[in-house]
C-alpha cells in the first residue's frame, strides 16, 4: 500500500463557546516537519500538533492553519487595577517634575494603552485542558482526510509505478534475448577482420589464439549476473507495493541499484541493440525515481 507526501485535509468545530477550524496541506519532504502558523496562544502548541500527526503521518512537511475563536463573555474583559494604578503614578511623578502643562492629562490619558493594563482575553484566557481536547479532535479529522486524499493519489501512483516495471520487464526480456549472440557476433566480426590481415599481410595466426580471443570477450562482456539481479530488483519492487505501510524508502533504494544493475550492463555487454534496450531502461527509471520522491 503506497502513501503519497502530498495532500489535503481540513476540518472544523463550533459551539456556543468556541470555534476551531484547521487546514493541512503536506508537500514533499526525507522526514516529517510539522510547521503550525497560529495565533498567540495558539501558536505555541506545535509540539503537540507534532505528537498527533505522526501517529499517521511518517514523511513530508505539514503546513497547519490553525483558527481558534472563543465567544467571550463581559467578565472576560478585565483592566488590571494594579497596573493601571502603578503606571498613573509613575508618569504623574514625571509630570510634576518636568512641570508639564495641564498636569501631563494627555500622558494620562494615554496609560490604558500600557502593557498590562487591559491584556487580550484571547491571550490570558486559553484553557489548555478545556480547549485542546476539542482542537485534538479537529486535529484527528483533518488528518484522516489528508490521509485519505494522499492514500487514493498513492494508488493511483502504484499503478503507474507497475507499469513501469512491466516496461523495464520487457527490456530486460530482450536483452536476455540477445546475451547468447554477442560473442557469436563479435566472433564473426574478428574473423572477418582476420581474413582481411591474412589477406594483405600474408600472415598467418594460430586458431588457438582466435578461439582465446573470443573466450575472453565473452566472459568480459557476460552480463548474465546482472540480468538475474535486475530481474531479482522487479520482483522485489513489485512486492513492496503488498505491505502494510507505505515504502518509499525501500523503493529509493531499489530504484537506484536497478539503476546500477543498468549501467553495469550497458558498459559490459558492447553491444549497440542492448545498450538501446539499456538506454529505455534508463529513461524508464528516471521516470520511477521521480515518482518515489513523492511517496511516503
Amino acid at each position: 500500500m503506497l502513501c503519497s507526501m502530498t495532500g489535503y485535509g481540513d476540518a472544523s468545530y463550533q459551539s456556543d463557546a468556541l470555534q476551531v477550524a484547521i487546514e493541512l496541506r503536506a508537500v514533499n519532504n526525507r522526514y516529517l516537519k510539522v510547521v503550525l502558523r497560529a495565533s498567540e496562544p495558539y501558536n505555541m502548541l506545535e509540539a503537540e500538533f507534532e505528537k498527533v500527526i505522526r501517529r499517521t503521518v511518517r514523511r513530508g512537511v505539514l503546513q497547519v492553519h490553525l483558527r481558534c475563536q472563543r465567544k467571550f463573555s463581559s467578565q472576560d474583559f478585565q483592566i488590571n487595577t494594579v497596573a493601571l494604578r502603578s503606571y498613573l503614578e509613575q508618569v504623574q511623578r514625571v509630570c510634576d517634575q518636568l512641570s508639564l502643562p495641564n498636569g501631563g492629562q494627555a500622558l494620562l490619558a494615554q496609560a490604558l494603552a500600557l502593557p498590562g493594563v487591559a491584556p487580550d482575553p484571547a491571550v490570558g484566557g486559553f484553557q489548555m485542558d478545556e480547549e485542546w481536547p476539542v482542537i485534538e479532535r479537529v486535529l484527528e479529522e483533518a488528518v484522516g482526510r489528508l490521509q485519505a486524499m494522499r492514500l487514493e493519489e498513492g494508488r493511483a501512483m502504484a499503478q503507474e509505478l507497475l507499469q513501469y516495471r512491466d516496461q523495464i520487464g520487457r527490456q530486460l526480456d530482450l536483452i536476455r534475448a540477445r546475451t547468447p549472440h554477442v560473442a557469436e557476433l563479435y566472433r564473426d566480426r574478428l574473423l572477418d577482420r582476420v581474413r582481411v590481415l591474412l589477406t594483405e599481410l600474408d600472415v598467418k595466426i594460430d586458431r588457438s589464439d582466435l578461439i582465446k580471443e573470443v573466450a575472453v570477450f565473452a566472459e568480459r562482456s557476460d552480463v548474465a549476473e546482472e540480468v538475474v539481479r535486475l530481474a531479482s530488483h522487479l520482483d522485489q519492487f513489485q512486492e513492496v507495493f503488498n505491505e502494510p505501510e507505505s515504502a518509499g524508502r525501500k523503493l529509493e533504494f531499489l530504484t537506484q541499484e536497478m539503476s546500477r544493475e543498468t549501467n553495469t550492463i550497458g558498459s559490459k555487454a558492447s553491444d549497440v541493440e542492448i545498450s538501446r534496450y539499456v538506454v529505455e531502461i534508463k529513461s524508464i527509471l528516471e521516470k520511477i525515481r521521480e515518482l518515489v520522491q513523492n511517496i511516503e
